[in-house]
């Protein structure tokens, strides 16, 4: 895939949604299309506002967002995304405006690919008629879980009794009510119905780039483009095309590295819960203790918003620092890729987040899961009952995460899914290597943002 020879290079406008999940692939997509030819311009919220000194190919367009000490944690998720809209639309149109009258020098706008969350750009690319492609950063099997859920609510058929989580949903076979991304059992607040929703419309947008791989999410992929009636593009894992580029909006601790290197090659349980889940300080101990228990190694990432209004690290039991201070190695925040890369590492304890979930396949690491909200039941689902590379825990009481890391660490089962993960690995390495699937779909998404900037 050779850069496209543009007389002036044209230009793709990208918007994240500013949370760490949503920034990294977006990031990346920008590091792949500037590899392509295109210049590429960031819009970006104040508010998590990656420093623009490391990525000096691309140009920011900082949003006022007003969030200066506005409640920005998971709980108060829906009130943020509202007050994001509200505020950036008027200083997003004003840059693009300006960028329009300057494109003789800049370079021409293409399109602009956008965060479905920040649905002020579809309004203001109506406006000066620009046209957008819609990223997901989740699996497209999530999205299809989103459509027959909805379907279900207007047949009227959940909320359900709790006795039928367990029953299998027809449509999407092998999910299960419990594993819908919106409690079955319970009857769903309209405006979380409304933000689902929205987030769904790709409304006027010409395609959709997905950051997965035909070889994880081929009959989602089928559903949903007969779903949408736009073109799809599968180009992921982003993070392969872009390897050489750092996301974290959290100082990483590289010291963890030189720890790793003193342990036994698929010794280690790395655990992490991403950027943004919450636990509860029984949660946390019950953790704890479940590693103390399995006596294996551990590299721990406990940062300190995990315990919510209280810093995580103040709440583990002494007792528990004492016994596992020989084998355990517990840090605030890490490089997670080199991590998942290390030979140390034999399993990741996770959330399940996409990002995260997609860094492990790409390594050949297995994944006890423990997810907490939206896709992340149904990606725990399919590690575990599709790709039969995860460790789905009976419950998350220390009995249950200790049998989790022996099953995943020391088992017959955990060689049999190590084994089934390193074969993962080697096909998503053949999907974005010349001829794959995603190295297609790369090829043919760059021609079609090039038609789009012909037919403006």
């Amino acid at each position: 895939m050779e850069k496209l020879g543009f007389e002036r290079r044209q230009r793709v406008v990208l918007v994240p949604f500013p949370f760490q999940g949503h920034i990294t692939p977006m990031l990346q997509l920008g590091s792949i299309f500037h590899s392509k030819g295109f210049s590429i311009t960031i819009a970006q919220t104040k508010f998590n506002s990656p420093n623009p000194s490391n990525y000096p190919e691309f140009t920011f367009l900082p949003l006022s967002d007003n969030l200066d000490n506005y409640d920005t944690s998971f709980c108060n998720m829906l009130n943020v995304i509202s007050f994001v809209n509200t505020n950036c639309e008027g200083p997003f149109e004003d840059y693009m405006v300006q960028m329009l009258g300057e494109e003789d020098v800049q370079g021409e706008v293409a399109c602009i690919v956008y965060d479905p969350i920040m649905n002020f750009v579809n309004v203001v690319a109506n406006k000066l008629n620009l046209p957008t492609i819609v990223l997901k950063t989740t699996p497209a099997t999530y999205m299809q879980s989103q459509v027959v859920m909805f379907q279900l609510l207007e047949e009227k058929l959940i909320p359900l009794p709790e006795s039928q989580l367990q029953v299998s949903i027809p449509q999407i076979h092998p999910l299960r009510f419990k594993d819908l991304p919106l409690p079955a059992t319970d009857k769903i607040p309209q405006d979380v119905l409304d933000f689902t929703q929205s987030y769904m419309d790709i409304k006027s947008s010409s395609a959709i780039i997905w950051n997965t791989a035909n070889t994880l999410d081929h009959y989602p992929l089928q559903q949903l483009q007969q779903h949408f009636r736009v073109p799809i593009f599968p180009i992921g894992p982003f993070h392969k095309l872009a390897p050489n580029l750092t996301t974290s909006l959290m100082e990483e601790d590289n010291g963890c590295l030189s720890w790793l290197d003193k342990q036994a090659p698929n010794s280690v349980i790395y655990v992490s819960f991403g950027s943004l889940a919450i636990i509860d300080e029984n949660a946390l101990l019950e953790i704890a203790r479940g590693l103390a228990k399995s006596e294996q190694p551990f590299l721990w990432v406990v940062r300190p918003s995990l315990l919510n209004g209280s810093n995580a690290m103040d709440f583990l039991p002494e007792d528990f620092k004492e016994r596992t201070r020989e084998r355990g190695c517990i840090v605030k925040w890490v490089p997670q890729r080199k991590v998942l890369a290390h030979p140390a590492v034999g399993g990741f304890f996770s959330h399940c987040g996409w990002n995260s979930t997609l860094e492990s396949i790409c390594e050949g690491v297995p994944l006890i899961c423990m997810p907490f909200f939206t896709d992340q039941m149904v990606i725990a689902r399919y590690m575990n009952y599709v790709w039969k590379v995860g460790v789905e825990l009976e419950n998350v009481l220390e009995s249950g995460i200790e049998k989790g890391i022996r099953t995943l660490m020391v088992s017959e089962e955990g060689k049999v899914m190590r084994k089934r993960a390193f074969e993962m690995k080697l096909e998503l390495e053949q999907c974005i290597n010349g001829g794959g699937s995603s190295y297609e779909s790369l090829d043919q998404l760059v021609e079609f943002i090039v038609s789009l900037a012909g037919r403006k």
